[in-house]
């Protein structure tokens, strides 16, 4: 090597949705200090050009879809034998790559191969590990997150009826033994410290199996001179001067806790000078939306969604569950009126943001927003 230090970054994707962005903002943050940078992912969607030069593809789709379909049948999404060769093949070139850091996001995703991704990080005494948590997945049998359950204290064995997330397979259920082979890769590194986007998620984190690392919290944060007040032509390309426009943004609104629901109810309740737009939608969600709601697909462009949170009358997130939205921050960096629900660490986000409005109780409900909004002066 040239004796400059290198860092290795993992996660699905590269420099697109939300995970994706925080790698890449670190990677410009490393280069500009020096370090060479690669950043490994694991599945389809476009990696921006400016970003081309730090990706390394692990596997391909064909295996993506594999390790999905095992997954469906036999219920071990983490385990054993999914994505085995692309992970060796990827090992193989890591260890010749040769990093001093490694830092870890989302491990989950049907890319990687945890226990021998695990097994060769062990190898390596003296690289430093940093692992980022989004989301609840590496303390619990399978679940990202695991609303009322608390089962991952003991070790998630016999999900409870109903659990959304629960990765049964066709042949019965393997939460609790992912559990253990995930415990079972995941102790005994020897220099890892994990590192949560909110209080709230270093909290249980603190309180799970693994928390003989150290814990730290790092808020995410966001490329302000990308999200910042960005003139655009988006009302007059969608022909909406004159109209309120109440926005949501998220990269899957498939998830139950997103609140897709909640803005089809709002689309009831508004007046018809108000219009609702939606950012990121799938081709499916497009297709029988209310006349007062525009959706819009996922935009890889983050010049144009600052466009449109600049000229949007109010931002609204009726997420039931979120560890640190980022969507939140992106919209506060352009200005615009925020409206979020009180859950986990969404009030984190627009803490210092005085024009937001955080609903908790039996407020968190789209008539708790438009009060909220109205009496603010947002609408």
């Amino acid at each position: 090597g040239s004796g400059m230090k290198r860092l290795l970054l993992i996660n699905p994707v590269c420099g697109i949705l939300s995970t994706g962005r925080i790698c890449a903002d670190i990677a410009r943050e490393y280069e500009a200090k020096g370090w060479e940078v690669k950043i490994a992912y694991g599945r389809r969607g476009e990696v921006p050009d400016r970003f081309r030069k730090y990706a390394v593809r692990i596997g391909n789709m064909v295996g993506v879809y594999l390790h999905a379909l095992i997954s469906l049948i036999f219920g071990y999404h983490a385990t054993g034998w999914c994505s085995l060769w692309a992970t060796k093949r990827f090992v193989k070139w890591a260890e010749k790559w040769n990093p001093d850091v490694l830092w870890l996001h989302n491990l989950h995703d049907n890319y990687i191969n945890v226990v021998e991704l695990f097994r060769w990080i062990k190898t390596r005494p003296g690289m430093r590990v940093l692992w980022t948590q989004h989301d609840f997945w590496a303390m619990t049998g399978c679940c990202c997150y695991t609303g009322a359950c608390e089962r991952w204290k003991e070790g998630c064995a016999h999900c409870p009826p109903g659990t959304k997330e629960r990765r049964r397979g066709l042949f019965g259920g393997s939460e609790g033994r992912e559990f253990q082979t995930k415990k079972k890769a995941f102790l005994g590194v020897k220099d890892m410290t994990l590192i949560c986007p909110s209080k709230w998620l270093a909290n249980l984190f603190e309180r799970s199996y693994l928390s003989c690392y150290p814990i730290k919290v790092v808020k995410n944060t966001i490329d302000t001179r990308v999200f910042k007040p960005t003139p655009g032509d988006f009302r007059a390309r969608r022909r909406l001067e004159g109209k309120k426009i109440i926005l949501g943004v998220a990269g899957f609104w498939e998830t139950p806790t997103k609140g897709f629901d909640d803005f089809l109810a709002l689309s009831k309740l508004i007046d018809k000078d108000t219009r609702i737009v939606l950012v990121g939608l799938t081709p499916k969600l497009m297709k029988n939306l209310p006349d007062n709601v525009i959706g819009l697909g996922r935009t890889n462009s983050a010049e144009e969604l600052a466009s449109i949170y600049t000229t949007a009358d109010v931002f609204f997130n009726p997420t039931q569950l979120d560890n640190f939205p980022t969507v939140n921050l992106e919209a506060a960096a352009c200005g615009c009126p925020i409206v979020t629900y009180d859950s986990g660490g969404c009030p984190e986000t627009v803490e210092g943001y005085a024009k937001a409005e955080v609903l908790s109780g039996a407020e968190k409900c789209p008539a708790g927003f438009l009060r909220a909004a109205k009496r603010r002066g947002f609408l």
